[in-house]
């Protein structure tokens, strides 16, 4: 069987209109990568901040701001995509919104910090959005015995677009320091890159995605707000009939928790516990994309062979030996080490988590279960950092007890996990009737 096989696809569904899908994955990863873990990050708290005694706190204040926003807005916008039929538009917009934020950074300089904070906080609502909008499709595209395996196709993928936009913006970076340029001119041109590799990259995406959702009765009868809370309200008081879904996004806030401090404080940690040093740094996220690709395409074709839960079980338990592995070492070797390990986890937990959110998302409400999903997981972006930055705090700055913390919220994951029962959940949305002729699979229901 080839690996792109169109066996695992609906009915319909050609394999150019996945890699367009996926193409986004591509697009939207340089943001992270470039932005929020390996350039834009420091040089707001030494640069725009002017290395405050707030700098960091200013940083870690703008993104809660932004997670806390898409918490608020992301359930009833993916409530409404799905009323209207009108998640490639949405996430044209959300497009839009980010890539011209990005841009927006490259003209902050020093003591611009409410312009940077605007900037950040706005280009990751979008981003977020975005997210959100292109993980709605997966079950459209997807048979749902074969999730595991398209969600890594596109996530692994991702990892690449990532590091394409980190290797230009180093590419530059060390060009710009040969030459004498500053800081303030070459992380700006950075963030161009960011932004023209998003954009350009994201018109694929939009080129060979279709929009196959209809608009359903309730969106001509009322307006598209009020009825899309509505209809997330009577997602909420009928949630018993979707409690596998509900236990899915409780263990999504714990493990997403974890996963938020280690791409936000990785950097952090090894140097300020091991002393790394820059170059060393960017070697490490390097390898952290690489292992995470790999981890997600190969770990997906294993989830769907296994099931979901285990999947998404075994990679909890990586979590919590990565963990384990940090506290131990002394030494880089020892760090590299649970660096791979995290790479590994990082693509596969978190592909594993949108495959078995999909599963459990009826067909009509797809963006709607998937703003829920974004809910959780803007929830942990906000509980994780702010739990390890408060541990640190209360333990004057000991960062291996506040790793050793991190890994508590994979075993709360894991111990909700086994709450999950996913061929209940799985039965629970395909009974749900809709307005839709056609069941999971590109079958009639």
């Amino acid at each position: 069987m080839a690996l792109f096989d169109t066996s695992s696809l609906n009915a319909g569904v050609r394999r150019r209109e996945v890699f367009g899908w996926a193409m986004y994955d591509f697009a939207n990863s340089g943001y992270t990568t470039v932005v929020l873990t390996a350039v834009f990050n420091a040089y707001f708290v030494g640069v725009v901040a002017g290395n405050a005694s707030w700098a960091t706190l200013a940083w870690t204040s703008a993104l809660a701001l932004s997670s806390a926003l898409v918490m608020l807005t992301m359930p009833s916008l993916g409530a409404l995509a799905d009323l209207r039929a009108i998640k490639k538009r949405m996430l044209a917009i959300s497009t839009a919104g980010c890539v011209l934020a990005t841009a927006m950074l490259a003209f902050a300089g020093p003591g611009d910090l409410w312009w940077a904070v605007v900037a950040i906080v706005v280009s990751n609502l979008f981003y977020s959005y975005g997210e959100s909008l292109t993980a709605a499709f997966l079950p459209e595209l997807a048979r749902r015995d074969a999730l595991g395996r398209v969600s890594g196709w596109g996530w692994s993928f991702g990892y690449f677009g990532g590091m394409l936009t980190l290797g230009l913006s180093l590419g530059y970076v060390l060009w710009a320091q040969a030459q004498g340029i500053p800081a303030t001119q070459f992380v700006p041109v950075t963030m161009l890159i960011t932004a023209g590799i998003y954009g350009l990259s994201s018109l694929v995406t939009f080129a060979l995605l279709k929009e196959r959702a209809v608009p359903q009765p309730s969106a001509v009868q009322d307006s598209g707000l009020r009825a899309s809370l509505a209809r997330l309200a009577q997602t909420w008081r009928h949630a018993q009939d979707y409690r596998d879904f509900v236990w899915l996004l409780v263990c999504a806030v714990a493990y997403q928790a974890g996963i938020a401090v280690v791409v936000a404080l990785a950097a952090v940690y090894a140097e300020q516990v091991l002393g790394f040093q820059q170059t060393q740094t960017m070697m490490l996220i390097f390898l952290v994309n690489i292992a995470s690709a790999v981890g997600a395409f190969a770990f997906g074709y294993w989830q769907d062979r296994i099931g979901h839960r285990r999947a998404l079980a075994v990679t909890l338990v990586g979590w919590i030996v990565m963990t384990l592995l940090a506290v131990a070492a002394t030494g880089p070797g020892l760090f590299w080490v649970a660096a791979v390990v995290a790479g590994l986890c990082m693509g596969s937990s978190q592909s594993a988590g949108r495959a078995m959110a999909g599963a459990f998302a009826p067909e009509h409400r797809l963006a709607e279960f998937f703003g829920l999903w974004t809910f959780a997981v803007r929830l942990a972006a906000i509980l994780g950092p702010m739990t390890y930055g408060l541990v640190t705090l209360l333990t004057a700055g000991n960062h291996r007890i506040a790793i050793l913390s991190t890994g508590l919220f994979f075993v709360i994951g894991l111990l909700v996990l086994s709450r999950v029962n996913v061929a209940r959940g799985v039965a629970a949305a395909r009974a749900e009737p809709g307005e839709s002729s056609l069941g999971r699979g590109g079958q009639p229901a």
